[in-house]
């Protein structure tokens, strides 16, 4: 990764992206890579797209999704406490003691989440993390100096936590989940750029929002680009750290390479396509199986416009919709090296053939 990769990936998941405000990371994504496309779009509710070949008439679809989980201010008490409601797939476990930022049309407000103290909770009958617990605090001893900031029922939180690296082997931190993957298809852009790919097809670089509360925009932009073909990447679970049960959730490993998946929505085709181009060129990946749905965009884009043939190429992932994510670097470096191999072999003249 060069310094003007990694200065991107920093810039780009330091910055928040909550489901539905996913605006300023999608001015930083699409800023990105400008120099890398001949044209953009952004849908009314904020899905990013940059275009390789607008004119060709085969449409080819690399996605991520820009949105991160965060919460909804729901409750402001007289005493200037406020209490949020989930805005996608949050989790109030790990909320306590978390330090977070309130979202106003003012501009960013620090607050933390907090908790009693455990020498003050009765532990044999202790009090019980929900969502109806979990405190915001935003430094207010009233609703009208809650207010006062700009802070109101509505307000969208998020958790305060930049990257960070381990090992030098994985980057953690909040919102890999799935803005890494806004990373991955912005570099594929930049590679095909550099080694002077000339694609006979046109190729749709789209930056999905709102996949956190149910594939909304993936649905949204599918209907809109029309496409052929759609690879999708987002993240899966690597289940070899602790409380994962291989038997349910299959065996996957960060560090050994993308993730191929088995399922209904993914095309068998596309599949052994993406297989075959891997073999070829020694890049490792893994096998998993979903039941019925996947869950991510691909659902989505295979099931639109009476069916589009779609893939799905997953990251490995460590504590998935905490603030310590964790990813392995070979593993990024290989889903982008995947996408770029394959991009430069597809052959347009045929759905399903090669060069």
């Amino acid at each position: 990764m060069d310094k003007k990769s990694k200065k991107f990936l920093y810039n780009y998941l330091n910055n928040t992206s909550p489901t539905g405000y996913e605006s300023t990371g999608q001015k930083i994504w699409l800023e990105y890579i400008q120099p890398y496309i001949d044209d953009h779009i952004i849908d009314h509710y904020g899905t990013a797209v940059g275009i390789i070949n607008p004119k060709a008439e085969y449409r080819v679809v690399i996605e991520a999704h820009a949105d991160e989980i965060s919460w909804y201010i729901n409750y402001i008490t007289k005493d200037g406490y406020i209490y949020v409601i989930r805005n996608g797939g949050s989790d109030y476990q790990i909320a306590p003691s978390k330090k977070a930022i309130i979202h106003t049309r003012k501009g960013t407000i620090p607050a933390v989440f907090g908790w009693p103290a455990i020498h003050v909770r009765e532990l044999k009958n202790d009090l019980k993390m929900d969502v109806d617990t979990i405190v915001l605090d935003c430094g207010c001893d009233s609703d009208e100096e809650v207010n006062k900031m700009g802070v109101h029922v509505g307000c969208v939180v998020t958790f305060d936590e930049d990257l960070t690296e381990l090992n030098q082997k994985y980057l953690v931190g909040r919102a890999l989940d799935n803005r890494i993957g806004g990373f991955m298809i912005a570099e594929t852009a930049k590679r095909l750029h550099e080694k002077k790919v000339d694609l006979p097809f046109g190729l749709y670089i789209t930056n999905a929002v709102q996949e956190e509360v149910g594939l909304r925009g993936a649905q949204m932009i599918s209907d809109r680009i029309k496409p052929h073909m759609a690879l999708v990447t987002d993240v899966c679970h690597d289940t070899q750290s602790p409380q994962y049960n291989k038997i349910k959730q299959g065996d996957q490993k960060a560090g050994k390479g993308p993730v191929l998946t088995y399922a209904p929505a993914v095309h068998h085709h596309l599949l052994e396509m993406l297989i075959e181009v891997a073999d070829k060129n020694k890049i490792p990946f893994q096998r998993s199986a979903s039941s019925r749905i996947t869950g991510t965009d691909t659902d989505a884009f295979a099931y639109s416009n009476g069916g589009v043939p779609s893939a799905l190429i997953s990251l490995p992932l460590k504590y998935m919709h905490t603030t310590v994510e964790m990813a392995h670097f070979d593993d990024i470096e290989n889903i982008i090296r995947l996408f770029t191999v394959f991009l430069k072999g597809l052959d347009p003249g045929h759905s399903f053939r090669y060069l």
